[in-house]
This record gives structure tokens, C-alpha cells and sequence, in this order.
């Protein structure tokens, strides 16, 4: 975990009056050899499976686990959509009926909601208002994204004061909640709430929420002259805009990203959009933990949604959901490896690269599945002529749209899992596959840099070597990973058997990260 054993500093401007920047040399971690029970509130835009859009969901629910299995205490507080997946909530009833968030130059009422989401204890914040914040038919995509999300962060940190909560820890996520640790510091510390300290994951630099002046206005901030000062939330391009991202990196404690390849990518390596400089003047306090997957929901024991379970003692059962996976496809039923794809249909993916995949897969002697679609409808557009193009391929099936038993099926059926990205914070695809057997064909980006270890190439020992890896985004690079993960299925059968058998063994659950996250809330805990 890198940047983990350097000095973190509270939410705020240090003595110096320079805000977040820690000493040039910062002493030594702390080590706590038994810990105290902690008490941690995440908020959240989003949690599986009652308000998800992206992988930013599936980690809030993951962690949130882990965290409370581990002896804490754990809450998490989320907007109450109009789109709530309400059959996943229990016992939900109103538990704080009057509560008046500052909003403008007047106040926004509200009404919290108390409910267990699988164990996790949820609150839910509604407002009643005209500005109608979370009453609408999706969860992001509206012109006022920015202060509907401004108002939720400034009205989840009211319900703390005003309930008299006071976390150890409050663990925010993305540009979203990120004003999380500037109200802590510029309004409720004053008011008392000293006790808290913040842990800022950032999932994707590609989203940072700028914004005017009006937001200062109305979340009660005021004092411009303050704010747009490029030591805080003035946005490293626009000196006219406010960057929300920005000002949770300045203000928060701790600031992860969701690996560690990816916090060096976007410090040093451009993938930052623009807040290089804010990284390197905060580095000290920021690091990489890579996301887990929930292994009570993936993995093939298990797994309810495939006809036949497996584990790495019983690995023969995989070549049976082959079978049921090219019957439900209606592929040939041969001896030829299956190449698979599975994601968002969004350039980010490498989908130039997937499409010469299937054709390159096709040409060697194999078999290619992909469950996708987008929400562009050029691409979904483009893709359901490629289908077409291939619908009378006894070896191809693409499948446009998303189907969950179907994804299920092809991770424990195929035998390569193709993940091309141009950049990738973590990825789970990888991480599922690996769990499944399914070798996984990944470029060295991100958090799949970070997860998959070449066959043939890697320094790591032959028993952590669980996939294929290229470099560069191109044909040839992708043809340099795919070629010799089709021709070892090919020609060396056991070498890519034990290659299975490594995948399975890796361990991707909440286990490593949770122990990550509570390392960094010892830490800044301390401060």
C-alpha cells in the first residue's frame, strides 16, 4: 500500500496554513498490534444491490462486510432514490423525521430512514423539496448532478451532528460525497465534531465534478475568495471552476485510489485529468488498495447460477458448464478454447481491441462469447451489425445487453477471460475470472497490472502466474497475450490445467483490503 507509513495529516489546512500538506519527512508508522473496535460510517452515491450503477457499489457493499465481521461497527448512509431496490431492504421505518439541512439562504427538510441491507445498517436521506433530488427515474445523468450530490454530502454530515454520532472513521467515495471532509473541517468541526477523521477512494479520476461559485452559496461554504484558492477547491485547469474531487484530496486524511498501479498512473503517468499537481503536493497521504469481490456471490462452490459447482479439487466440473454454456448458445460442442468478453461496451474497455479479438480468436481455432452493451447508441449500433456479420458462426455468439445468469455461466464455462482496457482503476472482470478458472488476457493497466501475472514473462514464482499480459494498446501487443494463451490450450493442455489451478488459488476476497483499510484508519485515527 503505498504512501500508507507516511504522516497523514487531520481534515483541513495544516499549522502552516498550507491545507493537507505533510512534513518533507515523515517518521515511521505506528503499529497497533491489538486494536480497538472502531466505529465507521461510509457515505455512499451508491451500494449493491439497492443503488448500483458501477463497480463503486459492489465495493461499498463488499467492504462494508468485511469491516463489520472484523469486530467495527458499521453504517453506511445513502440518498433514498425513487429507484431503490426496496426488496432488498428490511425493516425499514423512519428514524429521524425533522431534519432541516442549510440550503441557500433557508433550509431543506428531510427524513431519514433506518433499514438492514443484507446485514448492512442503512440510512437513507430524503429531502423534501421542489429541486425533487432523488425522486427521478435514474440515479446519475441530470444538469444538477453536482448540487444534487452536494446537498446529499452536506445533509449526511448534518444527520451525524445532529444525531450525535461521532465516527471514528467516515469513509467517503468519489466527487460525489468528496465535500465530505471540507464540511467536517470548514462547519462542523467548529461545531464540535472533532473526533471524526475522513478516508477519501477515488474509483475514477475520469469523473472529478466541477462546478461555479453558485455551489459555495448554496451548501453554506460562502467566503469565495477562500475556496477558489488553487491550495483548495479551485480546479487545477479552470480558474473560474471549483473541483470537488479536488477538494476531498486537499481536505480529506487519506485519499486511496483502488490500486496501487493506478495511484501511481494517476500521479505520474497523465491519468490523473489534471490533478497531477494536487497528487504530488498530497502524496504523502495517498495510496492504492485493491478492491475484493465477494466471494459469497462469486465463486463456483457455490454458485446458484450454474448447473454444476466446482472448487480446485473438482476443476472437471468447469468443462461441464463449457457444455452448458455452448448448448445455451447453441455453439458447437468441440474441442476448441473459449474466449470471452464481458463489460460495458464503453471505449475505456479497448473495444477496437475486442473486436479484433474475436476475429483473431476465430482465425486460430477458437471459440468467442461477449456479453456487453452501451449506453452510446453508435456502439450498441456497431456491435449488433458485427452479430449479424457473425450470427451464422458455429464459434461466436455475441449477446447485446446484460443477463446476470448468463455472465455466471460464461465465467464458469469459458476458458480465457479477455480484459483489453486502455485504463483500468482495478477491474473485477479479472478478479472474478481468476476466482472461476478462467484464465484471464489482460493489458498491463491499473489493477489489472496489479493482479495478473504472466505466464511466461513474470519475475514472480511459477506458482503465482495466473494469466497472459501485453504491454502496449495495439493488435500487436493484444496478439502477443491471446497467441499464447490459445496455442498453450492447444499444445501444452496441462501446462494450461495448472495455469486454471493457479487462477483459483489467488485470493481476491475483502479479506486482504478490509485488513488495508483498517491499517489507514488506525493510522489516520492516530493523527
Amino acid at each position: 500500500l503505498a504512501g500508507v507509513s507516511a504522516t497523514a495529516v487531520r481534515a483541513g489546512p495544516t499549522t502552516d496554513g498550507t491545507p493537507g500538506v505533510a512534513p518533507d519527512t515523515p517518521p515511521p508508522a505506528p503499529s497497533y498490534p491489538s486494536r480497538q473496535s472502531l466505529f465507521i460510517v461510509q457515505i455512499a452515491p451508491e451500494m449493491a444491490p439497492v443503488a448500483k450503477v458501477g463497480g463503486l457499489a459492489d465495493v461499498v457493499f463488499g467492504l462494508t462486510r468485511e469491516l463489520a465481521i472484523r469486530g467495527n461497527h458499521v453504517e453506511v448512509i445513502l440518498p433514498k432514490y425513487a429507484t431503490l431496490r426496496y426488496d432488498h431492504i428490511f425493516e425499514l421505518h423512519e428514524v429521524f423525521h425533522d431534519l432541516w439541512v442549510p440550503w441557500y439562504e433557508a433550509a431543506i427538510h428531510c427524513t431519514v430512514y433506518f433499514g438492514f441491507v443484507h446485514g448492512r445498517k442503512c440510512f437513507f436521506i430524503e429531502p423534501h423539496s421542489r429541486d425533487d433530488f432523488f425522486s427521478r427515474g435514474s440515479i446519475y445523468g441530470f444538469p444538477d448532478d453536482v448540487l444534487r450530490y452536494a446537498f446529499f454530502s452536506r445533509a449526511a454530515m448534518e444527520f451525524l451532528w445532529r444525531a450525535g454520532k461521532h465516527p471514528d472513521i467516515i469513509h467517503c467515495h468519489d466527487w460525489q460525497t468528496a465535500l465530505v471532509p471540507v464540511f467536517l473541517y470548514e462547519i462542523y468541526q467548529r461545531l464540535g465534531m472533532n473526533h471524526p477523521r475522513v478516508c477519501l477512494t477515488i474509483h475514477n479520476f475520469a469523473h472529478q465534478g466541477l462546478t461555479g461559485g453558485e455551489l459555495l452559496r448554496a451548501t453554506g461554504l460562502h467566503q469565495p475568495e477562500r475556496y477558489f484558492d488553487y491550495h483548495r477547491l479551485r480546479d487545477n485547469r479552470h480558474p473560474n471552476a471549483l473541483n470537488l474531487l479536488k477538494g476531498g484530496v486537499v481536505y480529506a486524511n487519506f485519499v486511496t485510489t483502488v490500486s496501487p498501479r493506478y495511484a501511481a498512473e494517476t500521479k505520474d503517468q497523465g491519468q490523473g485529468f489534471g490533478l497531477e499537481p494536487t497528487l504530488h503536493m498530497h502524496q504523502v497521504k495517498y495510496g492504492g488498495v485493491v478492491n475484493g469481490i465477494d466471494y459469497d456471490v462469486w465463486n463456483p462452490e457455490i454458485d446458484q447460477h450454474i448447473p454444476v459447482r466446482y472448487g480446485l479439487d473438482t476443476i472437471d466440473g468447469k468443462y461441464d458448464n463449457k457444455r452448458a454454456l455452448r448448448h445455451r448458445l447453441m455453439l458447437a460442442d468441440n474441442e476448441k478454447p473459449m474466449v470471452a468478453f464481458i463489460g460495458r461496451l464503453d471505449p475505456q474497455k479497448g473495444l477496437d481491441l475486442v473486436r479484433h479479438a474475436i476475429f483473431y480468436t476465430l482465425e486460430r481455432g477458437g471459440q468467442f462469447v461477449l456479453l456487453g452493451s452501451s449506453p452510446d447508441p453508435g456502439i450498441n449500433a456497431d456491435f449488433w451489425g458485427l452479430k449479424r456479420m457473425l450470427n451464422d458462426s458455429p464459434d461466436c455468439h455475441l449477446e447485446i445487453g446484460f443477463d446476470e445468469d448468463l455472465s455466471h455461466l460464461i465465467y464458469a464455462g469459458a476458458d480465457m477471460m479477455l480484459v483489453p482496457s486502455r485504463f483500468e482503476p482495478c477491474g473485477l472482470t479479472q478478479l472474478i475470472a481468476l476466482r472461476y478458472g478462467t484464465v484471464p488476457i489482460v493489458r498491463a493497466v491499473g489493477g489489472l497490472a496489479d493482479t495478473v501475472f504472466d505466464k511466461d514473462h513474470s519475475s514472480r514464482p511459477l506458482h503465482e502466474r495466473n494469466g497472459y499480459v501485453f504491454e502496449h494498446y495495439d493488435q500487436a501487443g493484444l496478439e502477443s497475450a491471446l497467441g499464447r494463451g490459445l496455442a498453450c490450450y492447444h499444445q501444452y493442455p496441462e501446462h494450461f490445467r495448472e495455469l486454471m489451478k493457479n487462477a483459483m488459488r489467488a485470493d481476491y476476497s475483502w479479506n486482504r483490503p478490509g485488513q488495508d483499510y483498517l491499517n489507514i484508519y488506525d493510522y489516520i485515527r492516530d493523527k
